[in-house]
């Protein structure tokens, strides 16, 4: 079977990482109501970063079909009523294992 990974690598504001990382367990739930498995979340305080990969049964249509229904679903709009708006910038993109 086919899988898809996305690896979100999130810029954060100086002192603020420990807000996020106290809500990031809200979004988790969520994420898997939809089918996704978060395989590995970091946080690196020395560069006030997180990175986490998150993955999808199906190809990268199929990921982004299903993430634009997250995206847009009322159980996300829930979450982030909670969201501490700390993210200074973020970039996801695909990848794929090199072993």
């Amino acid at each position: 079977m086919t899988t898809t990974v996305q690896l979100r690598r999130y810029a954060v504001e100086p002192g603020r990482l420990a807000d996020f990382l106290a809500w990031f367990p809200t979004i988790v739930p969520v994420r898997e109501q939809f089918g996704f498995r978060v395989l590995e979340a970091w946080a690196d305080e020395q560069n006030d970063a997180f990175v986490w990969s998150v993955e999808l049964d199906g190809d990268e249509a199929r990921f982004r079909e299903v993430e634009a229904v997250y995206n847009a679903s009322p159980e996300r709009a829930a979450a982030f009523e909670t969201f501490p708006k700390v993210i200074t910038s973020q970039l996801n993109s695909f990848v794929r294992p090199v072993r």
